[in-house]
């Protein structure tokens, strides 16, 4: 059993995911010392890297430590031997982040393993979106009919990808604002509006990091420019609906996606984002492991 893309998951197994992670806030889990997990991050990493090795210590899992610049990896063994090596040795569960799309792909019919995708490239963020899922699900106790506005850099995000298909799937409308050229052709069906307009409509004002890594600033689109036009500035905030809130995955461009006083403002959730990444995926390791343990009891009998 693997948590690839949220789009291998039923409506059902979402919601099965987001209570599983409310109930961890109340009752702590029995510890599993029999089970092994590692991380294998090839992209840097804070939140996501550092919230699943917490999830996996709090489910009382052994974690093993691992360092893409020291791996053999570097001497040119490909990621599939990796974890075969990591299969061989007894890991249990490996997450793994990856600059290449679909990466999984090659792995998930051929390893016995459980893999956790921390992020393909510009292609899919499962957790992200569940811990983002179980922010909003908190706030508004649920997604029919709310309205969400992704903004920012779309073309390059997989944070947006994964956001935007879930939450049509489980009913809340969504919309993009950001520069013209960084829609994602891919999502040419999803609405674009500008920025004025999103603050005064949206439930959720989702800010995408500007991804600096794949690409630049032009001479004439500062990051003052960028604020100004498609940021969430002190002067639009003001104008959003009464019970609307921000999120923002981080991390945070201060200035730039979001006015530096707003990042901890009252309507910000991008700490409480944060807080939810741990027990959501303690809940996703959970699901993982359950759907693992079910499949094992069904081939011995």
């Amino acid at each position: 059993m693997h948590f690839l893309t949220l789009d291998e998951l039923s409506i059902d197994d979402i919601y099965e995911v987001l209570h599983q992670a409310e109930a961890l806030k109340k009752h702590k889990p029995l510890p599993r010392p029999d089970l092994y997990a590692v991380n294998l991050f090839f992209e840097n990493s804070t939140r996501t890297k550092c919230s699943f090795e917490m999830a996996q210590r709090k489910l009382g899992m052994n974690v093993l430590s691992f360092d893409a610049g020291t791996a053999s990896i570097s001497k040119g063994e490909s990621l599939y031997d990796t974890v075969k090596t990591l299969e061989a040795i007894g890991v249990d569960v490996a997450v793994i982040r990856h600059s290449e799309e679909r990466y999984f792909d090659a792995l998930k019919d051929k390893v016995s393993t459980s893999l956790i995708n921390g992020g393909d490239g510009m292609g899919h963020h499962p957790s992200q979106c569940m811990l983002d899922l179980l922010t909003i699900y908190q706030e508004f106790g649920g997604f029919k009919g709310l309205n969400v506005t992704i903004a920012g850099d779309i073309r390059h995000s997989r944070v947006a990808r994964s956001n935007t298909y879930a939450l049509k799937r489980l009913g809340a409308n969504v919309s993009f604002s950001g520069p013209v050229a960084w829609r994602d052709p891919e999502m040419e069906e999803i609405s674009f509006i500008e920025m004025d307009q999103a603050v005064q409509e949206s439930d959720v004002v989702m800010l995408l990091r500007v991804q600096h890594e794949r690409h630049a600033f032009g001479e004439n689109f500062t990051k003052e420019a960028y604020h100004n036009q498609y940021g969430l500035t002190v002067e639009r905030e003001k104008k959003m609906k009464k019970n609307s809130i921000i999120m923002h995955p981080a991390p945070v461009n201060r200035g730039v996606e979001i006015a530096d006083v707003l990042v901890e403002c009252d309507r910000s959730r991008i700490f409480k984002q944060m807080k939810n990444g741990v027990i959501t995926r303690m809940a996703m390791l959970q699901y993982v492991l359950a759907k693992r343990e079910e499949t094992k009891h069904e081939l011995i009998n």
